[in-house]
C-alpha cells in the first residue's frame, strides 16, 4: 500500500480550526481498491499544496486505468489564493491521468462552496460529489458507493 504523509507541524505547530479542533498542517495520500485516498487537514500554504502535486504526478505517472478519488477534508481550512490555483491543477491532473469520479468528505460549509468553485475551474465538477460530514455519519459508505457505482450520496 501507498501512503505519504506530509505532516506541516515543524512550521509553527498546531492550528486552531472551526469547532476548536487542533490540527496539525496535514496531506496524505493512500492507494486504495477503489483508486485513491487523500486526506488534508489544517491550514495548507500554497508551498505545501505544491509538494502534494509534485507527489501526486509521481504517484500517477503512468497510470491511466480508471479510479475513484475519496478525498477527506473534514478538518481543512479554506485555501488562501495562490493554493487554490495549485489545486485546481492538481484536481486537472488527476482527472487527467484517469480519474473517472471522485467524493469530497467535508464538513466546514465554507470549504464545501470553495471547492465546488474549484471543482468548476478545473472540470472536475459533473464527476464530483460532496458529503457533509457533520450531518451524514456513514460518509464512507456513501463515497464509496458514489467513487465505485455512481450511487450519488444522500443530500
Amino acid at each position: 500500500m501507498l501512503r505519504i504523509l506530509v505532516d506541516g507541524a515543524n512550521r509553527g505547530g498546531p492550528t486552531l480550526i472551526g469547532g476548536g479542533k487542533r490540527m496539525c498542517t496535514v496531506y496524505k495520500i493512500d492507494k486504495t481498491d477503489l483508486g485513491f485516498q487523500l486526506t488534508f487537514g489544517g491550514d495548507m500554504t500554497e508551498a505545501e499544496l505544491q509538494t502534494w502535486y509534485q507527489e501526486s504526478a509521481c504517484v500517477l505517472a503512468g497510470l491511466h486505468l480508471p479510479f475513484g478519488v475519496i478525498i477527506d477534508m473534514r478538518t481543512l481550512a479554506p485555501l488562501p489564493t495562490g493554493a487554490q490555483t495549485v489545486m485546481v491543477k492538481g484536481q486537472a491532473m488527476y482527472r487527467s491521468c484517469g480519474m473517472q469520479r471522485s467524493c469530497v468528505i467535508l464538513e466546514d460549509p465554507i470549504t464545501t462552496i470553495q471547492f465546488m468553485r474549484l471543482a468548476k475551474k478545473s472540470g472536475i465538477f459533473k464527476y464530483e460529489r460532496y458529503i457533509d460530514a457533520s450531518v451524514h455519519k456513514d460518509w464512507r459508505l456513501a463515497a464509496r458507493n458514489w467513487v465505485r457505482d455512481a450511487v450519488a450520496p444522500p443530500q
